[in-house]
């Protein structure tokens, strides 16, 4: 597809500008809000721009370049941006660059193409299988970068790679494309023989971060990486944005610090009510969410609050995630639901639930939860582990903090690949003490081994509240997030309840009484 002498005009400019404010609603302070949304979703419902206005949200990203189709073209792209600001939204576009295994767009009709053309080449499993998507061979970068350039010909400035830009078909898997051309290049590369091969499919069948294991991480993350630094560098007047699966990081190809200074969605997963309900489902997500601030600022990082398919995460539950990125600063709250929108009477919950969470957000913005309890998403998680975290103390009400690196004090909780790696002696405890599941063996090493439960966090919570009695506790045994901010002289306390609760703080000696409904949160003060 051709680019017109006004689209080329603009591009120029744009790169020669660099990222202006667009026309649209001015920009925001604080906490924002963002919705994803195709075309033929505002097609079919012309008011949703003026209904999600109206509600809070400031800024729309439209569907644009899928996998190597423009299946909405970028005229239909422009005009709904045109519509978009004059309706006092600012417009941006969502690219799916490499596409995903599997129907993860939800169409509201046929037509929409779910695998990339034939003349892109599908990904190779270590079983030697294929699948469409997250692989990365030519031209899918050639392609992508064009389609940024005719995007920025067209005036706009924000991109986000989506859905998802990673080389893993999914949470949990060791990724990379393991076919011919692949394991030649990576076999040249390292000066490796050929029978290297064999051993690094037996390393990753184990699951064990082996020298070879690293190489092969490091390999691919290269690859990727130096994807997305092309794309950005054919469209400099585009900032290019890059969406960050459920607890992504090497072992999907994404090498977490190369994205440091762009924006940043932090990984989510419970996208439905079934999987978003339970405790656990909620601790996970929170914990992912935490796990990636450590490498994005707060004014950078984004949500991935999904629902999908559009209708099966309840606007209740919607809204109790909102909480999710106001524990962990999380500035941007972007709402998705593939390319179908979910149901529009949602919108009546999530109004009053996003001032609300504008409001508990800002005194806190800033500040660093701490506590002694430990969140530590290691070496042997992030490369080589299953992605099924050692979440729940983040239900004790016990605060916590977020560490790059074993702490010298307080409970640190690891994965399964994380506490065997410790009982092998790496990593070695700062004199914090580990936690891990029954079987992992850290208990060897003076750690505690417990089942992931909230009964056997309870007694736990018990001597954590005496060890650090300065730090706000929630008494009840009743699931609760305490997030407590010492800079800021605050706490957030999230009932994780499916019911209303009578919840009581103590802190330095004085019961503070709340009473919370199901799934909201507050803040207490330390001088309240």
């Amino acid at each position: 597809m051709g680019i017109s002498r006004r689209a080329f005009v603009a591009a120029c400019a744009a790169a020669s500008a660099g990222l202006p404010a667009q026309g649209g609603a001015p920009e925001p302070r604080g906490r924002q809000y963002h919705l994803s949304v195709s075309e033929d979703a505002l097609e079919a419902d012309p008011d949703l721009l003026e209904t999600v206005r109206a509600a809070g949200v400031g800024d729309i990203w439209l569907t644009g370049y899928l996998y190597g189709y423009w299946h909405y073209t970028p005229e239909r792209i422009a005009a709904w941006r045109r519509r978009a600001e004059r309706a006092g939204l600012r417009a941006h576009v969502c690219n799916v660059p490499l596409g995903h295994p599997g129907d993860s767009l939800g169409a509201m009709a046929g037509g929409v193409p779910l695998t990339p053309p034939r003349h892109w080449r599908p990904g190779v499993r270590p079983d030697a299988s294929t699948f469409a998507g997250t692989s990365l061979h030519p031209p899918a970068t050639e392609e992508n970068a064009a389609a940024l350039r005719l995007l920025a010909g067209e005036g706009v400035r924000r991109v986000f790679l989506d859905d998802d830009f990673r080389l893993a078909a999914g949470p949990g898997q060791i990724g990379g494309c393991f076919c011919s051309e692949h394991r030649q290049r990576f076999l040249r590369t390292h000066g490796y023989p050929a029978g290297r091969w064999d051993g690094l499919l037996a390393d990753v069948a184990a699951r064990r971060l082996s020298p070879l294991l690293r190489a092969w991480l490091a390999f691919h993350c290269d690859e990727l990486t130096d994807s997305f630094r092309r794309q950005a560098a054919a469209a400099p007047g585009i900032r290019l944005g890059i969406m960050v699966m459920y607890l992504g990081a090497e072992k999907a190809g994404i090498r977490l610090r190369d994205f440091r200074a762009v924006p940043f969605r932090v990984g989510e997963l419970m996208f439905s009510d079934g999987a978003f309900a339970p405790v656990k489902g909620k601790t996970d997500e929170l914990f992912s969410a935490l796990f990636h601030r450590r490498f994005a600022a707060p004014e950078s990082a984004f949500s991935e609050t999904t629902a999908f398919p559009a209708d099966r995460l309840s606007a209740a539950n919607m809204a109790a995630k909102l909480v999710i990125s106001t524990i962990a600063d999380v500035r941007a709250t972007m709402f998705m639901s593939g390319l179908s929108p979910f149901p529009r009477a949602h919108w009546d919950t999530l109004g009053p639930a996003m001032r609300r969470q504008a409001a508990l957000h800002a005194p806190i913005a800033g500040h660093r939860p701490r506590g002694p309890f430990k969140h530590l998403w290691g070496e042997h998680s992030r490369m080589v582990g299953d992605d099924r975290p050692f979440s729940l103390f983040l239900a004790s009400g016990v605060p916590f903090e977020v560490t790059d690196a074993p702490a010298r004090g307080g409970w640190t909780f690891l994965s399964d690949a994380d506490a065997r790696a410790a009982a092998g002696g790496s990593p070695r405890s700062a004199g914090t003490r580990f936690v891990g599941r029954p079987g992992t063996g850290v208990a060897a090493r003076g750690g505690l081994e417990m089942p992931e439960e909230l009964t056997a966090l309870w007694a736990l919570k018990r001597e954590a509240a005496a060890a650090e009695p300065d730090a706000p506790v929630v008494e009840e045994e009743a699931p609760a997030v305490c997030a407590w901010y010492p800079t800021a002289r605050r706490a957030l306390v999230w009932n994780l309840s499916e019911e209303r609760r009578a919840l009581t703080v103590r802190w330095r000696g004085v019961r503070r009484h709340l009473v919370l409904d199901a799934l909201s949160a507050e803040i207490v003060r330390e001088d309240a």
